[in-house]
């Protein structure tokens, strides 16, 4: 079992198989996780696909298993692993945050309030906002 965390979401893939540098995940747990599929024409995301080259289809593409670090790497998105290979990160990239931050504009994120309920920040546009943070390490 192998935790997969990106900027969207935290995901426990059962399936999911690491192996040195590569993170072998079905395609279904990948949509999941990413909200990339596998499509015909390659690895798709909204209206954006990435192509799988044919001279290296297999350090992509098993079956219905799709290499997800290797993927993330062609996108040039960092990508991190524990040394034990059962917690993966894949980041974003520096030109997207780049982007990011030349907009002004926060990323969205939702967490729970006191009382548990959920929140985007999303919710919140237009309103001030202030968002106190502590950690106890």
């Amino acid at each position: 079992m192998i935790t997969l965390l990106n900027e969207q979401s935290e995901t426990v893939c059962a399936a999911a198989q690491a192996d040195g540098d590569n993170l072998w995940i079905s395609a279904p747990e990948l949509a999941a996780a990413t909200g990339w599929s596998m499509k015909p024409e390659g690895l798709c995301r909204d209206d954006i696909c990435l192509p799988v080259p044919r001279e290296q289809a297999a350090d992509f593409v098993d079956g219905d298993r799709v290499n997800a670090a290797a993927f993330w790497r062609r996108m040039q998105h960092p990508v991190v692993r524990a040394a034990a290979g059962d917690l993966w990160v894949l980041g974003t990239s520096a030109a997207d945050r780049s982007s990011t931050l030349k907009s002004l504009e926060a990323p969205d994120f939702a967490l729970p309030d006191l009382a548990g309920t959920r929140s985007s920040l999303s919710q919140q546009r237009g309103k001030k906002v202030l968002l106190a943070t502590w950690a106890s390490w």
